[in-house]
């Protein structure tokens, strides 16, 4: 698809049915979810884009805001057809902002967005960014990476109740020399429309900047007329749980599901249960059809 300002948009499409499309989070690419994809197949055409900044899609551009993915978000549900969206994390944000200039989008679900509504947690996240921006700029992306995969574990705990594997990988990400040996070695399986993990992390840090830029826009959401399912793992940090507080009191039409044993990266092939958000999602979409 070609956006408003001539970007190209491209994304992976499976399935048949009334058309979903799948807004991938910060540091990630569609090849993260398509086990998700390949769950919902079977009932809809699934639209996986790889958003601006990343694999089959343009550059950020001169004049990138979320603006831009509202943009993007429509071009896809215009050339599609698609009514339903579903946002994880970053995607979350674009998916619930993307619905207010978009009326034909008539269900969203997100699964832990984050907004910047004042919630405990939030200036911690804050530095988080600050530190994770600086390390990218200065070209260092295992360092970044090596931050990142620190933060998030000591600040989510649901992080330390994951299966041994990923405990170990964990305790491995947060050491920046292994974090740029594994750099390197994606890059050599990075082909076709495979987005190496390296490109992933620059792109997440030019995202941020639109993240942190949602402080005192909650008030916007009220123009949100599609119908709006909020999901979270059950003992999220409050973080991902205040964004869902202030989206609560401000959606005109929003029911709230916790979901026992997903963490933030529950939707996600690796590591994740796509099973179980198919299945809300299928649910979710198919209701009063």
């Amino acid at each position: 698809m070609t956006s408003e300002d001539g970007t190209t948009i491209g994304f992976r499409r499976l399935g048949h049915g009334p058309g979903v499309v799948i807004l991938h989070g910060g540091a990630l690419a569609s090849q993260h979810y398509m086990k998700l994809a390949a769950a919902l197949a079977d009932r809809f055409t699934v639209h996986l884009p790889d958003r601006r900044g990343r694999g089959m899609s343009g550059p950020y551009g001169r004049h990138y805001c979320i603006e831009r993915e509202d943009e993007d978000l429509k071009a896809i549900v215009t050339a599609t057809g698609a009514q339903y969206v579903f946002g994880v994390a970053d995607g979350g944000l674009f998916a619930l902002h993307g619905a207010i200039t978009t009326p034909q989008i008539s269900k969203v679900a997100v699964f832990e967005p984050v907004l910047f509504v004042g919630q405990p947690g939030l200036e911690e996240f804050k530095a988080v960014i600050s530190r994770g921006q600086r390390l990218v700029a200065s070209g260092d992306i295992g360092a970044a990476m090596a931050s990142l995969a620190t933060d998030a574990f000591d600040a989510d705990p649901r992080a330390q109740a994951v299966s041994a594997p990923y405990r170990v990988l964990g305790r491995i990400m947060r050491r920046p020399a292994a974090c740029r040996a594994l750099l390197s070695a994606d890059a050599l399986l990075a082909k076709g429309d495979r987005v190496a993990l390296r490109d992933l992390v620059v792109a997440w840090e030019k995202e941020l900047d639109v993240v942190k830029a949602s402080e005192n826009t909650i008030a916007d959401y009220r123009r949100v007329t599609a119908e709006v399912l909020l999901l979270c793992g059950t003992g999220a940090p409050p973080l991902f749980t205040g964004t869902l507080d202030a989206l609560e009191n401000v959606l005109p039409r929003a029911t709230r599901v916790e979901l026992p044993g997903l963490d933030h990266g529950g939707p996600q092939d690796q590591g994740g249960n796509p099973a179980v958000i198919a299945d809300q999602l299928r649910r979710f979409f198919t209701a009063g059809t």
